[in-house]
């Protein structure tokens, strides 16, 4: 999150993976929903997030090389998952960034005729603040694993559900944005680009800070609660208390310090941001020891499992029933 705290003192997978699924998605229409069968694999959250939070990535910062390798990476994930570039490359440059830096696209079309020209967009930045001008212990490296490493590899692992069950009747855009750490420039950019090309959008959920589970009577918290309908709907979705609300979202107007803003700024439809860092979970925010040892993937995991079926019925249902409050 953008300089939250100021107010406050993937080794690649070579093949695709195999899905636990009790039946084929075929079967899975008539006896139980695809989202209830398949299941998100501890290990494989575990090696996305690894890869994006290792040393040779330096951080991840906007423009240098560690930024080019986590694009390739993430570029080559949606490769393997057979998730198509929207554009015509995967990596879409940045206009308003001094250098080169690009956002990773990804795109699954809906399956039904008419659903399939309305979007939802599921996002995270995949850019951190790269290295330290003085060492902390030793280390100049500010990994990033919860910032944003965490969202990056629950999109990755939605983009590759929907890959695999084809469940989808909206189309899908799996966006990893880059240069949040700069001041939203990614998702500045891509909503400017996309609202010039009358793009059709439902909503946008954008996942920020996954990494480590909240003492709490729900799942994670949504920034904007009242803005939308969009918390109320996910706990309809999914039958559980998943989203709640955090006051202290509020209170450091969070809404606003996130990728989701420049699309709600834009398209005035529901776009917000999901967490799990409270402010009394994590210490480490832009800190060098904010490493994939320190992140909770057993959490994580249960985090995207339990996100499925909300993500399912987000993209099925026949009317727009999240909408603005």
């Amino acid at each position: 999150m953008k300089k939250i705290l100021m107010l406050l003192p993937f080794v690649l997978l070579g093949c695709k993976s195999n899905v636990d699924l009790v039946s084929k998605p075929k079967t899975a229409t008539v006896d139980k929903p695809i989202e209830t069968l398949y299941k998100v694999k501890e290990n494989e959250v575990a090696a996305t997030l690894k890869y994006l939070a290792s040393d040779e990535l330096e951080g991840r910062d906007s423009g240098t090389k560690g930024m080019e390798k986590a694009a390739d990476y993430l570029e080559e994930f949606f490769k393997t998952n057979n998730v198509k570039p929207y554009f015509n490359s995967y990596k879409d440059t940045l206009s308003n960034f001094k250098g080169t830096a690009y956002n990773v696209v990804g795109y699954l079309e809906g399956t039904d005729p008419v659903l399939k020209n309305e979007f939802l967009i599921i996002s995270a930045h995949y850019d951190h603040i790269g290295l330290s001008k003085e060492a902390v212990n030793g280390d100049f490296i500010n990994n990033g694993a919860n910032d944003d490493a965490s969202g990056t590899t629950a999109v990755a692992e939605m983009a590759k559900y929907f890959s695999i069950s084809k469940s989808n009747k909206r189309s899908i855009l799996f966006v990893l944005f880059v240069a949040e750490e700069k001041g939203l420039l990614g998702s500045k950019h891509l909503a400017k680009k996309l609202k010039q090309q009358n793009f059709n959008l439902y909503a946008q959920f954008n996942i920020e800070m996954i990494g480590l589970p909240m003492k709490r009577d729900y799942l994670a918290y949504l920034t904007g609660f009242e803005k939308s309908n969009m918390a109320s709907k996910i706990n309809e979705y999914t039958g559980k208390n998943s989203i709640g609300f955090l006051p202290k979202a509020e209170e450091y107007k969070l809404f606003y310090r996130s990728d989701n803003y420049p699309f709600y700024d834009i398209f005035k439809v529901p776009c917000q941001s999901v967490s799990t860092f409270d402010f009394e979970n994590f210490d480490y925010y832009h800190h060098v020891s904010d490493e994939f040892e320190k992140m909770d993937i057993v959490h994580m995991t249960q985090f995207i499992q339990e996100m499925l079926p909300a993500m399912t019925k987000m993209t099925n249902s026949s009317s727009q029933e999240i909408r603005m409050n």
